[in-house]
């Protein structure tokens, strides 16, 4: 459902600065969407081409950097993240703005796993990771957003990545500075350009290739707790699902015909620029005890920051093939991968992209 399609108790439950935002927020769908057909128009039919950006091989890059080497994998080998057969690259996260403003997005459909996170408002925003052999065929994902509290200890099951965004509170720049990831914004890479088809801060977009480029040495895709293999028995049929939060909702919607769940943002289907609809075979609601910021951000109007914590336990609902589990997760300290559990054993994914939702228990 939208903004204003989610009943009067949502309204009435969001402080008045909150309403605002909600406002401002939801009245820029009719933007967004406009927005969306001058771009498609734009690059009729080659999205890598439009605006002011660079073309899709990456930027100029100052200096004489390195090619990025060959990712070191066994050939036939199988993903960790997805379960399908290929080589494993290096990581690459990237996050991506979610506003109803920022939409349609690009290279979201590219992405291996995708995250979806509570930011400031009740609104969301989404981590998306990419193996480097699966980069978006347009060479550009975005609009890329400010980094959060949240993101680091999820990334850090992915071991030292490359991660891409925008910038960060002031307050937050230490404890990125100390994160076990190679720091990616603009003020440490040229990767990053502006477009044409939106205004700031909606139109930052990122050459992953150039990323990768010049920080050559992000860990390889590994293990991070997924397992993928034939469905189990005593899934529920379940054609569409909604995971909420206070003001953002995502609807997974089966389509046997593409085999995925699409993808429904506030009760509007979940475009991208350059691959049609989002979705994937599988989807995991991962319930967390949200709480506030550990280090007590705030947000503009003195609201402290939401951070969904990612180690401990709780339930899960899990979607493939059309039908619906109910399960937990369970992380024991940061320096552990997430286990999926249902019906005793762990929970096989269905091989290809996955999306996980942060929904607030």
């Amino acid at each position: 459902m939208g903004f204003f399609e989610q009943g009067p108790g949502w309204w009435r439950a969001l402080r008045l600065r909150r309403r605002i935002i909600a406002l401002v927020v939801g009245g820029a769908v009719v933007l967004g969407t406009v927005l969306a057909v001058v771009l498609t128009v734009g690059q009729g039919g080659s999205p890598g081409r439009t605006g002011t950006g660079p073309p899709p091989a990456g930027p100029p890059v100052a200096g004489s950097a390195p090619s990025a080497p060959a990712a070191p994998a066994a050939p036939g080998g199988v993903s960790p993240l997805t379960g399908l057969p290929g080589d494993a690259g290096r990581v690459i996260a990237v996050k991506i703005d979610n506003a109803a403003a920022a939409r349609p997005q690009t290279g979201v459909n590219a992405a291996d796993v995708v995250y979806a996170i509570e930011v400031e408002g009740g609104l969301s925003r989404l981590l998306a990771v990419y193996d480097s052999n699966h980069l978006p065929a347009g060479d550009r994902i975005g609009p890329v957003r400010s980094a959060r509290e949240t993101d680091l200890p999820l990334l850090q099951q992915y071991g030292r990545v490359d991660f891409a965004y925008s910038g960060a509170q002031t307050a937050f720049l230490p404890d990125l500075a100390r994160a076990d990831v190679f720091n990616s914004s603009p003020q440490q890479d040229n990767s990053f350009f502006r477009g044409q088809w939106n205004v700031p801060p909606f139109n930052q977009y990122v050459v992953p290739s150039g990323i990768l480029r010049h920080f050559p040495d992000a860990a390889v895709a590994r293990d991070v707790g997924f397992r993928f293999g034939d469905a189990p028995a005593g899934g529920v049929p379940t054609g569409s699902f909604t995971a909420r939060m206070p003001a953002a909702s995502f609807t997974f919607t089966w389509s046997a015909a593409e085999g995925r769940y699409l993808v429904a943002v506030d009760g509007r289907p979940a475009m991208t620029t350059d691959a049609g609809q989002m979705g994937a075979p599988t989807v995991v609601v991962q319930k967390v005890a949200e709480t506030t910021s550990p280090r007590g951000l705030v947000d503009s109007f003195g609201h402290v920051l939401p951070f969904a914590p990612t180690v401990g336990s709780g339930d899960a609902v899990f979607l493939r093939d059309g039908a619906a589990y109910r399960g937990s997760w369970s992380r024991p300290d940061a320096a552990a991968v997430t286990e999926f559990r249902y019906a005793g054993g762990q929970m096989a994914f269905h091989p290809g992209q996955v999306w996980i939702v942060l929904e607030p228990a």
